[in-house]
């Protein structure tokens, strides 16, 4: 199996990009402080999940998804605060927020199958 073909990594990845799409239409303020943060937590979430694919040991596998639910967090989060601040408009911040329960979901789910694979 091939990185591209794991749903959780290509919608980590398209959820990233249209928050990047979003925080360059910001101000300079905004964008250095709540859209770099935003941004870097949401590129974590594929990245992590890269770095850990490439690791050959269930066990570092594992660790780098764990990393990957933390950026997921951080990155609702930080939609939290965007939403708050009247960063991004209600119908982007429901969409995101019904993303990353989706990714959350198969995250764990992906998690759930590095560890159960051990077993075998």
């Amino acid at each position: 199996m091939k990185l591209e073909e794991l749903n959780v990594y290509r919608m980590a990845m398209e959820m990233a990009d249209k928050i990047w799409d979003i925080v360059t239409g910001w101000d300079y303020f905004a964008k250095d402080t709540v859209g770099k943060q935003m941004v870097k937590a949401a590129d974590s979430i594929a990245a992590n999940l890269s770095e850990g694919f490439g690791r050959y040991h269930y066990r570092e596998k594992t660790n780098f998804s764990y990393y990957s639910r933390g950026s997921l967090f951080e990155t609702k989060t930080w939609l939290v605060k965007a939403f708050n601040r009247r960063l991004i408009k209600a119908e982007d911040y429901d969409l995101f927020i019904s993303q990353t329960e989706d990714i959350a979901i198969r995250l764990n789910n992906y998690i759930r199958s590095t560890t159960c694979s051990k077993n075998n």
